[in-house]
C-alpha cells in the first residue's frame, strides 16, 4: 500500500492580525509546491464557517511517502516558516484515500471571499 494517494491535513489557528500575512504566506508556498514538488496532486485551505480563526490547510499526495519526503526536506522548512510562524495552534493528521467519488455535475469555482 505504499503507493496509495493519501491526504494531509493540518487544522491551524491564525489570529485575526495575522490572516493576511498567513495567506501570503500559503499562496508563496502552493505555488512552488504545485509547480514541482513530486508526488503533490492538489492543496486547499479552506477558513471555518463559524470561526474567522480557523484553518484548514489539506493536501493530496500520489503517496505518503511523497509528503514525507518533502516535509523532511531543508527546502520544506525553510518555505513553511513564514506561514507556521502566524499559527497559534496546529495539528497535522495523515490518511490513505481509501474510496473516493465523483460528482457527475461540473464544478463550480470556488467563490473568493475577502478576509
Amino acid at each position: 500500500m505504499t503507493d496509495q494517494r493519501a491526504r494531509v491535513v493540518f487544522l491551524v489557528r491564525v489570529p485575526a492580525a495575522r490572516t493576511e500575512a498567513f495567506l501570503a504566506a500559503y499562496e508563496q508556498i502552493r505555488h512552488q509546491v504545485a509547480g514541482g514538488v513530486p508526488g503533490h496532486l492538489v492543496d486547499q485551505v479552506c477558513r471555518s464557517a463559524t470561526d474567522p480563526e480557523q484553518w484548514l490547510i489539506t493536501s493530496e499526495w500520489a503517496a505518503l511517502a511523497d509528503f514525507e519526503r518533502w516535509e523532511r526536506s531543508p527546502e520544506h522548512r525553510d518555505l513553511v516558516r513564514p506561514m507556521r510562524e502566524c499559527f497559534t495552534d496546529a495539528r497535522s493528521l495523515r490518511f490513505h484515500i481509501h474510496a473516493q467519488t465523483h460528482s457527475h455535475v461540473p464544478a463550480q469555482p470556488p467563490v473568493e471571499t475577502p478576509a
